[in-house]
């Protein structure tokens, strides 16, 4: 079956330090995502970002890449050539606002604030100019939150776990983490299914990559799912996901490096 796709997530896996498409894990100057995208571009095979970062930022990296589409703000959305798709189900943008306003309105990140005090915030300066979830860092207990959304009457959203950050928070142990409040049913594991959907992919056909128990989620939208090595690394709860799953591999090489390998390993594989 030839590969015809490839999601990717951005930090923490094409992406090297401060979000540079030309580092390596240590900081040093790497062309291996590059060469990875010119394989791609070379074999025919679309390239998809999927990120919790806001549109305007994947848009342009993926514009960058030479690519037509990308996912973003963490499933909430998808584009193709410049037409988007939302996947937020019954929160939709109305006349009360975006859907960030609406979940501000309720009062759902102030609950999230007062329960997890001095463990979870905003994480600034990334959560502004957001318009379909919210973005917080620190190090709190996925289950209790969803559970709390859930007494509060908020059932329609979920908190979910994007990963280990490099920010820290004088009040967490740790490493911190990246989390998003979005509607119940957004994933990055949807966005890649409904965006293949409408590209006429197979799941066969196509992979993905990533570093977080979020993007793990992928690994069922897709015929083979790739673990960048530092994912696990500094995620415990990712190491202890992984056996779940049989179609996914951890690779050697670390954040662009480990995209590499992903992509040469598939296509040498496939031809």
């Amino acid at each position: 079956m030839p590969l015809r796709c490839v999601y990717t997530d951005l930090d923490g896996t094409l992406l090297g330090p401060r979000g540079s498409l030309f580092r390596d894990a240590e900081g040093a100057f790497s062309m291996a995502q590059a060469r990875g995208i010119e394989a791609c571009h070379r074999a025919g095979v679309e390239i998809v970002v999927m990120s919790g970062r806001r549109e305007p930022q994947v848009h342009e990296l993926a514009r960058l890449m030479g690519q037509p589409s990308y996912i973003y703000e963490a499933g909430c959305a998808y584009a193709i050539e410049g037409e988007t798709t939302l996947l937020t189900g019954d929160l939709q943008p109305n006349e009360d606002g975006t859907i960030y306003e609406q979940m501000e309105a309720r009062g759902t990140p102030r609950a999230l604030f007062e329960r997890f005090e001095g463990k979870l915030e905003y994480h600034e300066p990334w959560h502004h100019g957001r318009v379909l979830s919210h973005l917080f860092r620190g190090k709190v207990d996925v289950e209790e939150a969803n559970a709390l959304l859930a007494e509060r009457g908020d059932g329609d959203l979920r908190l979910l776990d994007n990963g280990a950050i490099g920010t820290p928070m004088p009040t967490v142990e740790g490493r911190t983490h990246a989390y998003h409040l979005v509607p119940r049913m957004v994933s990055k594991a949807n966005a890649a299914s409904a965006h293949a959907r409408a590209q006429g992919y197979d799941p066969s056909e196509c992979i993905a990559v990533g570093d977080s128990i979020e993007d793990l989620e992928v690994a069922a939208a897709v015929g083979h799912f790739f673990v960048v090595a530092n994912g696990p690394e500094r995620d415990a709860g990712l190491r202890a996901a992984l056996p779940a799953w049989d179609n996914v591999t951890v690779t050697e090489g670390s954040n662009g490096d480990g995209f590499y390998e992903a992509i040469v390993t598939t296509l040498i594989e496939r031809r």
